[in-house]
């Protein structure tokens, strides 16, 4: 197995294009990680990692932000806001008219609605950078600052927020891979010596036992994970020849188990933070009752309770087929397939097409989306199960590493039989 992946990867570093979108996209990561370290100014490190260690609402943004929040560097907001942006943008393409068109118009479109998106996260930066100000105000561990110092901080978190949007896309544009989700798996690639050595250090001698099942699951996981991302269902399709004389050529259309990748879990996590971001902000008020009303969201969204488990399951798999639906639209490929001459066997080309491709494409969404679901709340069955809160595996985390792992050394493989084909064509 080894053997195999080294051959592939050393086919990969001969090709000159590949080279070079490996190199492009290993400069632009040496970037994100060394500018994730410039501290804001102003801020009680020590009073900060504190807060962050005893609360796992935010060491759960930490780990998104690849340590950067609780270092609070100046892109301590990290990708967040334009994925939020990024959310909101999808939910109007179906309510207004003008994006639907746009999002309809191929190439030219999607790149209209990306730019609507950046121009949508500045705002969104702004206003959760003084959020993230008032809610370490709240706690003493920033002082109060006076209006221009105020604004000085928030708009020195936009641009580190816009800086990340911008270098993801410098990887998405010149390099390997989804900008966007590489960063994120940078971000935690980076976080797992710090989070491994925290586990390891209160580990006791009665938990050994506990570690070994914890190990063996993991890597059960990860082996699930990659046949979950992997598993497709074939789609039969039949398409009319006339080679001499009239014939008849098969082929069939791959649906993935899970369509949308981990973009759902993404999207769940920021919404799912927002009322217990809410909590910690309510619970610094001076006003006992609204600080009673702060401590109540607290526990009720707290990550280990049940309704903030159950309402982050049902957030991904809603996601799962919102997202689906976006990148998936069986209209289109129906209508495609009958101007090209291809029908699916027992099916008429058209309406019946389309309905049949909405319901096998409703069954296995269905399977990947409760999946996607159980790897989310993973951390919280882990410490139910097994008992140690410290081992508490990041299934989304997980899922993420190895989703990107996958898609990147598709992108890298296709690449390659583009070159044989290039090659062969020559």
């Amino acid at each position: 197995m080894f053997s195999t992946i080294i051959q592939f990867f050393s086919k990969a570093v001969k090709s000159p294009d590949i080279r070079k979108k490996i190199f492009i996209t290993g400069i632009v990561l040496a970037i994100f990680r060394l500018t994730a370290h410039i501290p804001a100014a102003g801020i009680d490190r020590t009073s900060l990692q504190a807060l962050f260690l005893g609360s796992p609402l935010l060491s759960l943004l930490d780990v998104f932000s690849g340590g950067t929040l609780a270092n609070f560097s100046i892109m301590a907001l990290g990708l967040t806001p334009y994925i939020n942006a990024s959310i909101i943008m999808q939910l109007l393409t179906y309510v207004v008219p003008r994006l639907e068109e746009l999002s309809k118009e191929g190439e030219y479109g999607q790149e209209r609605i990306n730019q609507y998106t950046r121009f949508l996260t500045v705002p969104l930066a702004a206003l959760q950078g003084f959020g993230m100000y008032t809610l370490l105000r709240s706690q003493a561990i920033i002082p109060q600052l006076n209006p221009l110092s105020l604004a000085a901080l928030v708009l020195t978190m936009t641009a580190g927020s816009m800086l990340s949007v911008w270098l993801g896309e410098l990887i998405t544009e010149y390099g390997v891979g989804n900008g966007i989700s590489f960063l994120i798996f940078a971000g935690i690639v980076a976080r797992l010596p710090v989070t491994l050595g925290q586990s390891v250090a209160v580990i006791t001698a009665a938990d050994i036992f506990k570690v070994g099942i914890f190990l063996l699951l993991s890597v059960a996981i990860v082996g699930l994970i990659v046949f979950m991302n992997e598993a497709t269902r074939q789609i039969p399709v039949t398409y009319a020849r006339r080679v001499g004389r009239m014939g008849l050529s098969s082929s069939y259309i791959p649906l993935r188990l899970n369509q949308a990748g981990v973009i759902p879990i993404i999207f769940a996590v920021s919404l799912v933070l927002l009322p217990s971001l809410a909590s910690q902000f309510l619970s610094g008020v001076g006003n006992p009752k609204i600080a009673q009303v702060g401590s109540h969201l607290a526990e009720v969204f707290n990550p280990a309770s049940l309704i903030y488990n159950v309402i982050y399951f049902l957030l991904v798999v809603g996601f799962t087929y919102f997202y689906t639906s976006v990148v998936f639209n069986p209209e289109r490929i129906s209508e495609n397939l009958q101007k090209s001459g291809g029908f699916i066997p027992g099916m008429r080309p058209g309406s019946q097409t389309t309905k049949y491709l909405s319901q096998v494409l409703n069954r296995i969404t269905l399977v990947g989306a409760v999946f996607l679901g159980l790897i989310a709340i993973l951390p919280s069955l882990f410490q139910n199960v097994i008992g140690v809160a410290n081992l508490a595996i990041g299934g989304t985390g997980i899922l993420i590493v190895v989703s990107v792992i996958l898609e990147t050394t598709r992108d890298i493989e296709a690449q390659l039989v583009m070159k044989r084909y290039e090659t062969f064509l020559r």
